[in-house]
């Protein structure tokens, strides 16, 4: 799908919703879907120019034919949080997710629907060989990709050592790992580094952890898709720090 739009009916909702600024045109295929005209009511209540249009010229439009019959025209600001802002805002209570390498657009885009869910502070992604926030990753993330700031780094092993200079302890995860996840107490400000999909964490990367951790594998399967993963990690760093403030 074209990046410039935002497809889909909840994608568009929560974009309309959070990011009206940056909103261009909304374009609409049906004027008898109730869900559809919400959306087009929504729009104009916001101020969005509303174009109704064929499913067809939304799907030249748009480059794809899963648009649900509405497209959202954006600017694309990119992050609203930079690496530098990042490390100045860090306290306590900060939780970050880092995504070495990660390419599958619908990974990305469940990840940053988990972190939205579990109150992460910010994603950061590598600039190179990694999928970026696109129509696909907005779509997944349903709401996920405009809450939660994405912010690309060009030297991931540095931005690492960076966060643990700052005072973030840094928590791998890998099938190689000594420790479960369930090992730690997860007090202080935490980022959280999942690796790509098959390949796992990079070496550098790893050797950049202050801890590896791997999840307990009671199957034949060897590991989890990197975004059921990446959930299960973020809520169990959420009930280690409710039990710890709750003692």
């Amino acid at each position: 799908m074209n990046e410039r739009f935002v497809y889909g009916i909840h994608a568009v909702t929560q974009f309309l919703k959070q990011s009206a600024d940056r909103c261009l045109a909304l374009y609409c295929a049906d004027r008898r879907n109730p869900r559809l005209l919400e959306l087009v009511e929504q729009a104009r209540s916001a101020g969005v120019e509303v174009r109704m249009e064929k499913r067809e010229r939304l799907t030249q439009l748009g480059g794809g034919d899963k648009h649900q019959g509405c497209l959202l025209e954006i600017i694309d600001s990119s992050t609203a949080l930079t690496f530098d802002q990042c490390l100045q805002s860090i306290n306590a209570n900060t939780l970050l997710l880092v995504l070495d390498g990660v390419q599958d657009p619908h990974n990305l885009g469940a990840c940053l629907r988990s972190a939205d869910a579990c109150g992460v502070d910010a994603v950061i992604i590598p600039r190179d060989r990694a999928v970026k926030v696109n129509a696909t990753v907005r779509k997944v993330a349903a709401g996920g990709a405009e809450s939660v700031p994405v912010i690309e780094v060009t030297n991931l092993v540095r931005s690492l050592k960076e966060l643990k200079q700052a005072g973030v302890w840094v928590y791998g995860s890998s099938g190689e790992a000594p420790d479960s996840l369930y090992d730690h107490a997860y007090n202080g400000p935490i980022a959280l580094v999942m690796g790509a999909e098959g390949s796992g964490l990079r070496r550098l990367t790893m050797e950049s952890c202050d801890h590896l951790v791997k999840l307990p594998m009671r199957g034949q399967v060897e590991s989890l898709n990197v975004s059921v993963a990446t959930g299960i990690c973020l809520y169990e760093i959420l009930r280690s720090r409710s039990t710890s403030s709750a003692s």
